[in-house]
């Protein structure tokens, strides 16, 4: 499949847009070929305006969070924004959006660590996850990848995902429950359901 799910070969057509995240206006440089390449898209922004930044708090001063799917990083660099104190990975299986997550991260004055998937350490466990999970693969493909980072959190880490409801919400609810994650619907707008999942001992 050629789409955002890999490396593009075409021109990049570099643009920029611009986007409000926890209360602060960013520029990114955009791109064709990548995840929502012209704005902000409409889930992403649900879900940042449905969760509260994650804070540094005396029990984890230096908290790890990982964007899953990073596009070209506005998750990753809000998040590096409003909690400087985070070690912030982004990852993405398209080359060209970690070379624009750097690239606007640098510019946002933060440090974001953008890798694919299998270079990020495999001892790293994260106190959140963050997605808009690529849904289109299909589901076999999206329940290894959500198996895979899900068990990747810490002990008491939660991953916030967002879903549309028309592209399976409900059911990717009841999968995680399923599978033994204590999962909850904390948000709905826009047609898109915000899903907090962590396991079952956590707070």
């Amino acid at each position: 499949m050629s789409h955002y799910f890999e490396t593009p070969t075409g021109a990049a057509n570099l643009r920029e847009f611009r986007a409000t995240i926890f209360d602060r206006s960013f520029t990114f440089t955009s791109a064709d070929g990548v995840f929502s390449g012209s704005r902000l898209d409409l889930g992403t922004s649900v879900l940042l305006r449905s969760v509260d930044p994650p804070i540094a708090t005396p029990n984890c001063p230096n908290p790890r969070l990982l964007d899953l799917g990073c596009g070209v990083g506005p998750i990753a660099i809000g998040l590096a924004t409003a909690c400087p104190q985070a070690h912030v990975t982004a990852i993405d299986v398209n080359d060209r959006a970690l070379e624009l997550t750097r690239l606007n991260a640098a510019r946002a004055g933060v440090e974001v660590e953008a890798l694919r998937p299998e270079d990020v350490d495999p001892d790293a466990r994260f106190d959140e996850i963050w997605s808009n999970p690529p849904i289109r693969i299909g589901k076999p493909a999206l329940h290894d990848l959500l198996t895979t980072w899900l068990g990747r959190l810490a002990p008491a880490g939660r991953a916030y995902l967002v879903v549309g409801r028309n592209l399976g919400a409900d059911s990717l609810q009841t999968w995680a429950l399923q599978g033994g994650w204590s999962a909850e619907r904390l948000a709905s707008a826009k047609g898109f359901r915000v899903l907090v999942v962590s396991v079952p001992e956590s707070c």
